[in-house]
C-alpha cells in the first residue's frame, strides 16, 4: 500500500506538535504554514499537568526542556470583603503539578523539530478553499488531495463554518485575559490562584524571578482603567505578595476570553483541532491540556488505523476520535464555566460561597479529585 499523505494547516502550537507527533509514524505530511506579512511574537505562558509533560516529553524530540518550569505546590484564594483568604492547596512531594513555559520558546523548537523531519514538508502558501465532499484543497487554481486534512488555524477560522454548521455551545464572556511578565526580588514563589472581586488572578512562575500574571477582567473594568493598567497591577500584586519589590513589568496584551465547544469534529475526512475545537476560560489553565490529549487520541487511532493497512479516509478514525474526546471537553470546558460563575460576587451568594470555601481544605477527597481531573482530565 503506498503512504498516506496528510494536511495540517495551521502551524500554532497546535499544528506543530500534531505535525511532530503524527510525523512519527509511515506517513507524508504537508503543513501549510501560509503567507505571513507579520510574524507574531506569542509572549503569553501556557501551563500543561504533568502526564501532559511526560506525553511532550516522549513524543517531541526537544533537546532543552530547561524552559518547563516544574511547580510542585499551587495555591488557592479568594478576596472576601477586601481580604484575601486562602481555601485550598494542592501540592506533590515526588511528582510535579504542572510544568509552565513561555509559548514562543515551545514553538521555536517545535519549529526544530519539524525541519529535522524529513517526511514532513513546509508549504508556505495560501489554502484557497477545501473541498470538504472529496476531501481536497485548492492551491493556485490546482487541487490535491489528502487521506486525512487537519485544520488548527484558530478559533476565528471560517475554514470551520462548513465542519460545525453552527453547532458549538458559545458564551461571550466579555471579559479580556491581561497578561504580563513580572520581575521581582523574592527567591521562591508558588504557582497561585485567586479570585478577586475584578475576576481571576493567576501566577505562573516560568523561570527565577520571574512570574507571569494572568488576570480575567470584565470589559467594563478595562474600558475604565486601561491608560492606568500598570499602576493597577502593581499595586495589587503587593497586596497579594507581601515584601515583594517589583523591578519591571512588561508590556500589558490583553486577549478576549469566549467560551466555544464545537459539537460537530468532523466531516467525511477533514479534522478540526486546536482552539477552533475548544475555547475555554484561562483561569483553569486547561486549554493546551485539552489539545495534547486531543493528539494523543488521535495518535493512537492513526497508528491503529495504519497497522491494519486501512486508508485514513476511509476509515473509522475520525468517528473514534470524535467519540472518545467529545464528553471530556464538553464536560471540562462546561466545568470551567460553572467555576468561573461560582466565584463572581454576588452578595446574595456570598455567604453560602465562604462557608463551602472556609472548609474544602478539611476534605482529603476533593483535594484529590483536582489533582487527578488537573493531571489527566476527565476519564468517560
Amino acid at each position: 500500500m503506498n503512504v498516506q499523505k496528510i494536511c495540517i494547516i495551521g502551524d500554532g502550537l497546535t499544528g506543530l506538535s500534531a505535525a511532530v507527533i503524527l510525523g512519527q509514524e509511515n506517513l507524508k505530511i504537508d503543513l501549510y504554514l501560509g503567507k505571513k506579512k507579520v510574524i507574531k511574537k506569542d509572549d503569553r505562558t501556557t501551563a500543561i499537568s504533568e502526564s501532559s509533560f511526560q506525553f511532550i516529553k516522549q513524543k517531541l524530540n526537544i533537546k532543552n526542556f530547561n524552559m518547563f518550569w516544574p511547580c510542585k505546590k499551587i495555591n488557592l484564594f479568594f478576596e472576601d470583603k477586601k481580604k484575601i483568604r486562602q481555601f485550598l492547596s494542592l501540592k506533590e512531594n515526588k511528582k510535579k503539578l504542572m510544568y509552565i513555559f513561555k509559548n514562543n520558546e515551545l514553538k521555536k523548537n517545535l519549529d526544530r523539530c519539524v525541519l529535522a523531519k524529513k517526511n514532513i514538508k513546509l508549504i508556505k502558501k495560501n489554502i484557497t478553499s477545501i473541498d470538504y465532499e472529496d476531501g481536497s484543497i485548492l492551491l493556485n487554481k490546482n487541487k490535491f488531495f489528502y487521506d486525512l486534512i487537519i485544520l488548527s488555524t484558530g478559533h476565528k477560522s471560517k475554514l470551520y463554518d462548513k465542519i460545525s454548521q453552527g453547532r458549538s455551545i458559545e458564551k461571550n464572556y466579555k471579559e479580556t485575559a491581561l497578561t504580563t511578565s513580572i520581575k521581582h526580588n523574592l527567591k521562591t514563589i508558588n504557582a497561585s490562584q485567586y479570585f478577586l472581586k475584578e475576576g481571576p488572578f493567576a501566577i505562573l512562575p516560568f523561570k527565577k524571578n520571574v512570574f507571569s500574571v494572568v488576570w480575567s477582567v470584565s470589559n467594563y473594568f478595562l474600558y475604565n482603567n486601561n491608560k492606568s493598567l500598570k499602576i493597577i497591577l502593581s499595586k495589587k500584586i503587593k497586596v497579594l505578595l507581601k515584601n515583594i519589590k517589583i523591578k519591571k513589568i512588561g508590556k500589558i496584551k490583553s486577549y478576549p476570553i469566549n467560551l466555544n465547544l464545537k459539537t460537530k469534529y468532523f466531516r467525511k475526512n477533514i479534522l478540526i483541532l486546536g482552539d477552533g475545537l475548544h475555547v475555554v476560560h484561562p483561569m483553569a489553565g486547561q486549554g493546551f491540556n485539552l489539545v495534547l490529549r486531543d493528539i494523543k487520541k488521535l495518535s493512537e487511532l492513526v497508528s491503529k488505523t495504519l497497522k491494519l493497512g486501512i486508508s485514513l479516509g476511509n476509515s473509522f478514525t475520525l468517528n473514534d476520535f470524535y467519540q472518545s474526546r467529545k464528553s471530556e471537553n464538553t464536560i471540562l470546558g462546561l466545568g470551567i464555566n460553572l467555576t468561573n460563575i461560582f466565584f463572581k460576587e454576588n452578595k446574595y451568594f456570598a455567604p453560602i460561597k465562604k462557608r463551602i470555601l472556609k472548609n474544602i481544605n478539611n476534605f482529603d477527597f476533593i483535594n484529590k479529585i483536582s489533582k487527578r481531573i488537573s493531571n489527566k482530565g476527565i476519564s468517560i
